[in-house]
Order: C-alpha cells, then sequence, then structure tokens
C-alpha cells in the first residue's frame, strides 16, 4: 500500500524540472542565436567602414555606400539590446514557473508525508529547503541552460563565418577552445562539492535558530540566551567562512578562464598582424588576410570566447542547483502512501462513525526494521478505544497508518472498504486528528478554527468554544479577534489542546485520532482535558494513544502494544 517515486540523481532531477518549460528557453535561444547574427553582421559592417575611410585616408577609391552601411549598423545596436532584455525576460518566466512547480511539489509531498516529515529534519531545516534551496536554482535555470548551448552554437556560427577569410584563423580559435571548458570543469568540480556542502550547512543553521525562537521563553527563564546568542554568532562566523570559501573557487575559475581566453585572442591577433607586416615565416611579403578580413576577424575573437567564458561563470550556477538539488532529492523521493486499487467509493456521511478492521497490519521502516508488528484489531463504530505500550512499540506508527502518511503491509478496512481504494483527500476527510501539538497558526482564534472548515459561522465557532470551554476565557480578551503568536503563543498548554479540540469538533468527522494529547500538560490539566474529550466523543469512533488513563475510564476497550505480539487484550 505504498507509492514511491523511482530514485534519480540531481542531475537528471534538474532536467525533469525544466522540461515543460522547455519552449521558454528555446525562445529564449532563439532570440540569443539571432543577437549573435546581428552582432556578426555588426562587426562586418564596423570593419567595411574602416577599411573605406582607410582607403579614402591613402586617396584611394572605394566601392560602396558609407550611408547604407552606417543605417545598418545603428540598426543593429538598436536592435541586439532588445533580443537581450527578451531573452532575459523568457529565461526568467522559465526560471520563475520551474521553481513555483517545484516548491508546489515539495509542499505537497511535505502535506503527503504528513508527520513521517521529521525524519527528513526539523521544521526549520524543511523551511529552508522550501524557500531557500528552490530559489538557488534561479541562476541555474535562467542562464546555464541557455548559455550551455551558446556556448556550443555560437563559436560554431563564429567559426564558420571566420573560416571564410582564414581556415587558420578558424583552426586556432577551435583549438584553443577547448581550453576554457577543462578548466571550468576542473575547478567547477570543487565548486560544486563546497556548494554542496554550504547548502547542509545553511539547513542545520536554519533549523537551529527556529528552535532557538520558538524556545526563547525558555531560554530567557534559564538565563541562557548569552549562551545561545554566543551559539548563533559561532554557527553564522562558520557560515561567513564556508561562504567564502566557495567565493574563492569561483574568482578562482574566472580568473583562469579569463587568462586563457585572452592567450587565444592574442594568438590569434599575431597571426593576423605578422601577416599585414607580411613577417608570417612561410607567407614572407605575402598578406594571407588582407585589412578588411582581418579587422573583421579580431572583432569576432572577444565574441568566439565570449560565451566560454560566460558559461564558466554559470557553471558556478549550476554547481549551486546540482547541490541544492542534491539536498532536496531525498524529500521528492520519499515513499509516501498512495491509492493502488479501485476508484473512489463512495464517501460515507461524516455524522457516521466509521468502523475499522485491522488484519495483520505491520509498517516497515529504513533497511526492513519492523515499526509495528503484525496487528490484528477491530474497531466497531461509535467504539472508544484506548491504545497504549512502551515508547518504541509502533503506537505512532499505527497512527500514521490510520492517517495515510505512511506504507503499510496486511489489510486495514474502513466500512470494509480496503483503505488503498479511498483517495488520500476522501479518506483524510472523514478523520479527526489532535496531536501532542495542535496545528496553531499566528493569527486570531476565529482564523485559526476556520482552517478547519473556512464556512462556519462566527455563532457556531463561538459555540464550540462554549463547549471545550474556552469562550469564557476569550470573552475576557478579543473574543474571536484574540491574537495568537506562533505555534499559539499566548495561550497554556491545555488551552492551546482545547482549541485544537475545537477544530475537530468543527470538522465533525467520522474517525477521531488521539495521539498524546496530554503528554505536556500537568495531571490536573490532562485529568480535565481527558474528561473534556470523553464528554464530546460520545457516540463517535475514538483512537486515543496514551500513556497515562487517568480521566480515560470512558473508553469502552483498551489494549496494550507489545514488539512482540504487537496486541494484548486489557479489558
Amino acid at each position: 500500500m505504498s507509492g514511491a517515486t523511482e530514485a534519480t540523481d540531481p542531475g537528471q532531477r534538474l532536467k525533469r524540472c525544466l522540461a515543460p518549460q522547455c519552449w521558454w528557453l528555446r525562445g529564449a535561444t532563439l532570440l540569443a542565436m539571432i543577437g549573435v547574427v546581428l552582432l556578426i553582421a555588426q562587426s562586418w559592417l564596423l570593419a567595411t567602414l574602416f577599411h573605406h575611410w582607410l582607403l579614402l585616408w591613402q586617396s584611394r577609391e572605394s566601392t560602396g555606400h558609407p550611408t547604407a552601411w552606417l543605417a545598418g549598423l545603428v540598426i543593429c545596436i538598436v536592435l541586439r539590446p532588445f533580443l537581450h532584455a527578451g531573452r532575459e525576460w523568457l529565461s526568467r518566466q522559465a526560471s520563475l514557473r520551474a521553481r513555483d512547480a517545484l516548491r508546489s511539489q515539495l509542499l505537497t509531498q511535505l502535506g503527503h508525508l504528513g508527520p513521517v516529515r521529521r525524519q527528513f529534519g526539523s521544521d526549520g531545516a524543511l523551511a529552508t529547503q522550501v524557500l531557500e534551496q528552490v530559489d538557488a536554482l534561479d541562476g541555474y535555470i535562467s542562464h546555464y541552460r541557455v548559455q550551455s548551448l551558446l556556448a556550443v552554437l555560437v563559436p560554431c556560427l563564429i567559426a564558420a563565418v571566420v573560416a571564410l577569410y582564414s581556415p587558420l584563423a578558424a583552426g586556432l580559435m577551435l583549438m584553443t577552445a577547448p581550453l576554457v571548458p577543462l578548466f571550468m570543469i576542473l575547478v567547477g568540480r570543487a565548486a560544486a562539492g563546497a556548494s554542496q556542502q554550504q547548502f547542509v550547512a545553511l539547513a542545520r543553521m536554519g533549523g537551529r535558530f527556529l528552535d532557538l525562537v520558538r524556545g526563547m521563553a525558555t531560554l530567557q527563564r534559564l538565563g541562557a540566551t548569552d549562551q545561545a546568542e554566543a551559539k548563533v554568532a559561532q554557527a553564522s562566523d562558520a557560515y561567513r567562512v564556508r561562504t567564502m570559501r566557495v567565493l574563492r573557487l569561483a574568482f578562482l575559475s574566472s580568473a583562469v578562464l579569463e587568462f586563457f581566453a585572452a592567450l587565444a585572442i592574442a594568438l590569434v591577433a599575431l597571426y593576423l598582424g605578422l601577416g599585414l607586416l607580411g613577417l608570417l615565416p612561410w607567407a614572407k611579403a605575402d598578406v594571407p588576410v588582407p585589412y578588411q578580413g582581418a579587422l573583421f576577424i579580431l572583432l569576432l575573437a572577444p565574441e568566439f570566447y565570449a560565451p566560454l567564458r560566460q558559461l564558466g561563470s554559470d557553471y558556478h550556477a549550476r554547481a549551486e542547483a546540482v547541490g541544492a538539488m542534491q539536498v532536496l532529492t531525498p524529500l521528492l523521493d520519499a515513499n509516501t502512501w498512495q491509492p493502488q486499487g479501485a476508484p473512489l467509493f463512495p464517501v460515507v456521511d461524516s455524522a457516521e462513525p466509521l468502523a475499522l478492521a485491522c488484519c495483520e497490519l505491520s509498517v516497515s521502516g529504513e533497511g526492513g526494521r519492523l515499526r509495528l508488528a503484525p496487528l490484528n484489531l477491530t474497531l466497531a463504530a461509535g467504539e472508544r478505544l484506548l491504545v497504549q505500550g512502551e515508547s518504541g512499540v509502533g503506537k505512532s506508527s499505527l497512527l500514521q497508518a490510520l492517517l495515510g502518511f505512511t506504507a503499510y503491509q496486511g489489510n486495514l478496512k474502513a466500512n470494509g472498504r480496503e483503505l488503498s481504494q479511498w483517495s488520500r483527500i476522501a479518506w483524510q476527510g472523514q478523520l479527526g486528528y489532535l496531536s501532542q501539538q495542535p496545528p496553531i497558526q499566528s493569527g486570531s482564534v476565529g482564523e485559526n478554527l476556520r482552517l478547519a472548515c473556512p464556512d462556519k459561522t462566527d455563532e457556531e465557532l463561538v459555540e464550540v468554544l462554549t463547549l471545550v470551554g474556552l469562550w469564557p476565557i476569550l470573552q475576557r480578551g478579543n473574543g474571536l479577534a484574540t491574537q495568537l503568536g506562533e505555534r499559539g503563543q499566548g495561550l497554556s498548554g491545555g488551552q492551546l489542546q482545547r482549541l485544537g479540540l475545537a477544530q475537530l469538533l468543527l470538522r465533525d468527522a467520522a474517525l477521531w485520532l488521539f495521539d498524546e494529547p496530554t503528554a505536556h500538560l500537568d495531571p490536573d490539566a490532562a485529568w480535565q482535558l481527558n474528561t473534556l474529550i470523553g464528554k464530546l466523543s460520545l457516540g463517535r469512533s475514538v483512537i486515543i494513544v496514551s500513556h497515562e488513563s487517568a480521566g480515560l475510564e470512558w473508553v469502552d476497550r483498551a489494549i496494550e502494544l507489545t514488539s512482540r505480539e504487537a496486541m494484548a487484550c486489557c479489558g
């Protein structure tokens, strides 16, 4: 009952991300090539004009129309910036769309993973991946992809034009051209490794900083803010040092590329200059390339190597993108539960409780490690079940399988239908879930309640808040407009759990699942919350996982999971 995506290397993943944007990139490449044709025409017109003026200076006749040449030169100079702007716009559009699609894919994957996402890092590290590392693909998409094509097409086109005037000069260009990408690759590999390490460090630093911010109140009570500040300063300084190391590699690569490009241009210029002076050993007193052709070739020589030099600079964008995708690939390739069977069966009425039947249900982790031993269990419609057991026996894995967030083996049926025959959205629409930390966001109480059911009126929100005992407390403040900080800051732990319980009531789900809802509460608050759950869950199907039993006398049955037998009935 699992779904997995085939593991791919970062390069293949990058190509897959860009496949839907191929027309944008092809348009950018076409505009760039038109710009190169105009550049060649511009260079020819300049060489022709200077040759014409040289002949006039020497009091020699010249054929042609300088006015037409000047008009053509102006047209080339004016059109090229517009073509370049169009190329940049198309490339940016491709980058924006590709990054939006990848970010949506990551968010969807995180939604499918649910609580299992914690094995891929803290929320801070995951946020860094979704934001920073996706944006790291921008340079690769908007610059490197098109430039990698231009680095082949432009030199070939220029070499073909130069060969019309001097096959030897074209040969010299083609012989020296491979030196640029060769050194680009040698230095770029080191940059790719350093960039990947930098992204890993950034994700860890983001996760640590988020944890410190969330625990700021505790740090202040313990008087440990100075130590936390020192840790942040130390981590940021280490990150700065690593960043400078990556930049040094980038500057070294650029210097090497510029050196070899300048050396190659000088070699072509030396050949043409000696030829104009008639000093070539194999062509003494002879001019193999006349002035106009020599000037035309010299104007094109820097443009022959320019795409290669630019590719060398953009190669670091590729290294950065590969490093980012290397970090994103495990999350993108993570196994998630997906329906495998028939089309969706009719959705049950949410007012009717669900019945469950598990037969040899088990969950395996990485390396085949058994996270939940084979379990046989039935839950009648409207029955309330308490699940207990030592840490590590599979209580959370059982809930993750029921929530549809993890693969399982065996059979798991809801109202007689195998879970794999439900779509994820339809199945999770039948569930209400409350964990140790309810999903409370920064915003007002009303906004948080409407996350569970956007269409509820204020009167209905007040009604559920009254049922969970929160409305009298909120009335002393701003009522539904009471503002909460991140993770519900402004309410106590017990009050946050009551607010989460109010969200469950708004959903009116057919099956309620609780994962240690009183784990972080004092005994009195825990007893009150358990008693309230018992009062509000009458007539509903309930599975509650808890180490404690105080206040849970209302359950119909209790089981204890063990690592060997997975279940032993306790009553």
